[in-house]
């Protein structure tokens, strides 16, 4: 047996014999090419595109808008029975939004003419809100221009067995900008998983084999500051969840004033205007004709 004409990567494939054409998709457009050279197969006589082509060219462009992002309020870990809300936030107004819960098959829609926001409320959460959610949108004078969808957020509901952990802050009073705080959260059970939620916000989660955890903000930063809550969970049984629990607020103070570099700076140029202000007025005083009044 004789071996297949070699292929190159980033080539078309050679023409097959007897001046045949081979149909070839390179990018968005589609090309044959017969002993005489590449002709492109985008346009009939007629000026209509190819049903193969025009697929390509509708499933590159029905996904030109940029994906939304997706979050949860006020905590991804909500107690059964209570209150929560995902929020979709896209790019561009007058978009139709849609949210998608795996392994459900009809999308919750809200259209949003005015603005870039959808907020879908969640009154009385049961166990069946529980799971995995994204959203997209698209267009609602063009249906067929939409986006890709956000990453996915999961929305955990809470296991009764299990009592809510106590929240506290170190130091308790507010932290100034670039301090550094601890975020402890205290359960009542060993070897657990403790988890930190906070609004758009994504921190890892802490095994403990204590009654409790620290989670470290280093460098805090104006976002860093808002509520916060905490709640753990088995190690081998991801969810069953505990309740989350009461909020606990973090403070960001603007940065204590001190007298480095820029500080010293100004007080030492200061000194120096006086200065120079206190020999100009010596000077006139000593340099007046002594008879004058």
């Amino acid at each position: 047996m004789q071996p297949g004409p070699e292929l190159r990567l980033g080539e078309p494939p050679a023409p097959k014999p007897h001046g045949q054409a081979v149909p070839t998709l390179v990018g968005d457009r589609l090309l044959e090419r017969p002993n005489n050279g590449w002709t492109e197969l985008g346009q009939g006589e007629a000026g209509a595109v190819s049903p193969l082509c025009n697929s390509c060219l509708m499933s590159k462009a029905g996904r030109e808008f940029l994906k939304p992002t997706i979050s949860v309020s006020p905590s991804r870990v909500v107690a059964l029975g209570g209150n929560v809300t995902i929020r979709c936030e896209g790019r561009y107004r007058s978009m139709e939004f849609f949210l998608r819960k795996a392994g459900h098959p009809n999308p919750q829609v809200q259209m949003v003419p005015d603005g870039t926001v959808a907020k879908f409320p969640i009154p009385s959460v049961s166990r069946e809100d529980g799971g995995s959610y994204t959203c997209d949108y698209h267009s609602i004078a063009e249906q067929n221009r939409s986006s890709h969808p956000s990453d996915p957020v999961k929305i955990i509901v809470g296991e009764p067995s299990y009592p809510k952990p106590n929240i506290s802050l170190s130091p308790s009073g507010g932290v100034s900008l670039g301090g550094a705080v601890a975020v402890w959260c205290h359960g009542q059970h060993r070897g657990v998983r403790f988890v930190l939620n906070k609004e758009r916000r994504h921190f890892p989660p802490v095994d403990s084999d204590r009654l409790g955890a620290m989670f470290s903000i280093r460098n805090v930063r104006r976002e860093d500051g808002g509520s916060y809550s905490c709640s753990y969970h088995s190690r081998s049984e991801p969810f069953s969840v505990s309740y989350p629990s009461d909020p606990v607020e973090l403070v960001v103070r603007a940065a204590p004033q001190d007298f480095t570099h820029s500080n010293i700076a100004r007080l030492v140029l200061g000194a120096v205007i006086l200065l120079v202000l206190g020999l100009i007025l010596a000077e006139a005083y000593y340099s007046r004709p002594r008879g004058a009044a």
